[in-house]
C-alpha cells in the first residue's frame, strides 16, 4: 500500500495558500505516492479541485483527509484535535507554542531546517516565502505611495524618483531592493551584518551605514545590546527622514523583532510617506505602532502597513514555491515507499520536533 499524502485546507485568517499544488501532485504520483486533497483546499490560490484530480489526486472532505493520510502537509499548524497517533505532520508548526498538541504525531517543523546546508536549500520554505514577501512588499509600497516610483518626464515637468530604504539584507530585503529598483526607485539598503551589506551593494543599491554591527550565528543578526539599539534608533531617526518609503524585514528567530523605526523616526518623515513592516506579528514588529495585517496612520500623515504574512497575498506563486519545497523534503525522506527518519541526520534532526511512533 502506497504512502498517502494529505493536504487539508488552511483555516488561518487571511491565509490563501495551499501546501500542495497540482504540479507537485503529479511529481509525487510519479514517485509512487498517493495524494488526498481536501475539497476546495486550493481555491483561494486559483487551483481548482478538477486540476488536482487531473494530476492524480483524490478529493475528500476534511475529516477523511485527517483520518486517512499517513503524512499531512500544511502551511500552519492544523486543528490538532483531528490528528491521529502515528501521523507525520510537515509545515510551519511553531514548535515552541503548546508542544503538547503535537505529542501524538511525528512533527517536522520547517522553522528548524538548517538553512546553511546547501542540500537543504530545495526544501527551504522560509527562503522561498521570504522571496515572495520581499517582492510583494515593494509592490504594496508602490501601490500605497501617493507618488511615482520611477522618475517621470512629462510635459508638465520632471518628477524625481521615489527614495526607498530597505532595512534588512536577508532574502526578503534583497528581493524588496531588487523589485523597488526594477520599479525605478532610488533604493538604499541597511543591515547590521557586514556580509549582508556586501550583498546589498551587489544589487546596485546604496548602503546606509549607521556604525552598528551585530554578526550572529547561522547567517542571522544577533540581538543588539540596549546601548547598541539606542544608538541605532537615534541614527535611524536622523537618516530616515530623507526617504519616501521604508520597508523593514529584520527578524531574529524565536525572539521579538528588533525595533528599527521608533516613534521619533516616524515623526521626522514627510506626510504621505509609507512604511511597510514585514516583521509585524504577535511579538511586535520593526516599526513603532505597526499592527499585524493592519494599516495605521501617524499624526503627521505617515502610513504604516503591518505586513507579516505577505506571501498569503500572492497565493498562487507562494503556494507553487512552497509545494516544491515540500516535494523536495518528501523525496529526501521517503525510500522504497516508506518514510525514513534519522534523528542523527542534520536535516531530519533539525526539523524533528518529536517522534512518538514510526511512520511507514
Amino acid at each position: 500500500m502506497n504512502t498517502l499524502i494529505g493536504c487539508p485546507a488552511e483555516t488561518e485568517w487571511h491565509e490563501n495558500r495551499v501546501a500542495l499544488t497540482p504540479e507537485v501532485v503529479t511529481r509525487l504520483r510519479r514517485s509512487g505516492l498517493d495524494v488526498l486533497v481536501e475539497t476546495g483546499a486550493g481555491r483561494s490560490a486559483c487551483f481548482a479541485d478538477e486540476a488536482y484530480v487531473a494530476a492524480g489526486a483524490r478529493i475528500a472532505v476534511r475529516t477523511e483527509v485527517f483520518a486517512q493520510a499517513d503524512i499531512l502537509t500544511v502551511i500552519h499548524r492544523p486543528d490538532c484535535e483531528r490528528l491521529r497517533s502515528g501521523q507525520l505532520v510537515i509545515g510551519l508548526l511553531n514548535p515552541d507554542h503548546a508542544p503538547e498538541e503535537l505529542e501524538a504525531v511525528t512533527a517536522l517543523s520547517f522553522e528548524g531546517l538548517p538553512r546553511t546546508l546547501s542540500r537543504a536549500q530545495a526544501m527551504d520554505v522560509l527562503t522561498s516565502q521570504a522571496n515572495v514577501a520581499g517582492y510583494k512588499a515593494a509592490v504594496l509600497a508602490a501601490d500605497t505611495f501617493g507618488g511615482f516610483f520611477p522618475m517621470m518626464m512629462t510635459a508638465a515637468g520632471t518628477v524625481r524618483p521615489a527614495k526607498v530604504l530597505v532595512l534588512g539584507g536577508g532574502v526578503a530585503g534583497l528581493q524588496a531592493i531588487g523589485t523597488a529598483r526594477r520599479l525605478g526607485a532610488l533604493v538604499t539598503g541597511y543591515d547590521v551584518r557586514a556580509a549582508a551589506r556586501a550583498d546589498i551593494a551587489s544589487t546596485g543599491a546604496a548602503v546606509l551605514d549607521l556604525d552598528v554591527t551585530a554578526e550572529g550565528e547561522g547567517g542571522y543578526a544577533r540581538t543588539l545590546t540596549a546601548d547598541e539599539q539606542a544608538a541605532q534608533q537615534r541614527a535611524m531617526a536622523d537618516a530616515i527622514r530623507d526617504f519616501d518609503v521604508v520597508i523593514t524585514t529584520a527578524q531574529v528567530p524565536g525572539h521579538r523583532p528588533p525595533l528599527l523605526v521608533p516613534d521619533a523616526a516616524l515623526a521626522g518623515m514627510a506626510p504621505g510617506s509609507v512604511v511597510v513592516d514585514l516583521a509585524a506579528g504577535p511579538l511586535g514588529g520593526n516599526v513603532a505602532g505597526s499592527v499585524p495585517d493592519g494599516r495605521t496612520e501617524t499624526g503627521n500623515g505617515v502610513v504604516v502597513l503591518g505586513a507579516g504574512n505577505l506571501p498569503a497575498q500572492v497565493p498562487r506563486a507562494a503556494s507553487s514555491a512552497w509545494a516544491r519545497n515540500v516535494a523536495a523534503l518528501l523525496e529526501y525522506l521517503i525510500h522504497d515507499g516508506s518514510v525514513v527518519l534519522d534523528p542523527d541526520d542534520e536535516i531530519t534532526g533539525g526539523l524533528l520536533v518529536r517522534s512518538k511512533e514510526a511512520v511507514s
